[in-house]
């Protein structure tokens, strides 16, 4: 249970630096637009500096969900998925 709290926050964390990213690009256009460029290499630099982290911590956070899954999954035993509609059960 302590692991699907620690996802939660860090998709929370990720929604953060995620409106974060939409902002610093938004500030970009409007440089962009007015033709104070500049301003708009400036906070390009800023924009593409936010998109690196907000990457790096989304695959970091894949990576333990990943790394988590496969701990809770019994090796000996086959992976069930429910039947998508109008399908049949498979074990995979």
């Amino acid at each position: 249970m302590e692991d699907q709290t620690d996802l939660g926050a860090e998709g929370l964390m990720l929604e953060a630096k995620k409106a974060i990213l939409e902002e610093q690009h938004r500030r970009f256009q409007e440089y962009q637009a007015a033709g104070m460029w500049k301003e708009a290499m400036a906070q390009l630099q800023v924009t593409l500096g936010c998109a690196a982290d907000l990457l790096k911590d989304s695959v970091a956070l894949l990576e333990r969900a990943v790394a988590r899954r496969k701990n809770q999954v019994p090796k000996s035993e086959p992976e069930y998925y429910p039947p998508e509609e109008g399908q049949s059960d498979k074990i995979y």
